[in-house]
């Protein structure tokens, strides 16, 4: 059984989606604005969404701080850019794929 648990590097603008200590797959993301920084931290996925409206994309994933999420977009150029309020933002294919593999209570560590 797969032990996955998810690390966003802020500096890098990439999630890692990691089995064990084995990183199975990476996807580019947007991070939060200077003004609207990305926390950084440990969290955990608290729920999910599909179709959530508005610029949240395909899938909305909630995390353990209120208010912030991985996210799919409506803007896909945003992406590997500082362009949120908090969040992070995925392509739409990418969110859909992380989520097929991770479940609620899903660890994120979001770092500098």
């Amino acid at each position: 059984m797969p032990k996955y648990r998810i690390i966003v590097d802020l500096s890098e603008r990439m999630l890692y989606l990691l089995d064990g200590d084995q990183t199975v797959k990476s996807y580019p993301v947007g991070i939060g604005k200077m003004v609207t920084k990305t926390p950084t931290g440990e969290f955990t996925i608290v729920n999910k969404q599909e179709n959530p409206g508005g610029p949240f994309g395909v899938l909305w994933m909630g995390l353990s701080k209120p208010h912030y999420g991985i996210h799919g977009t409506n803007d896909p150029a945003s992406i590997g850019r500082e362009v949120s309020h908090g969040c992070i933002r995925m392509h739409n294919e990418d969110v859909l794929d992380l989520s097929s593999y991770i479940p609620v209570n899903t660890r994120v560590t979001i770092r500098p």
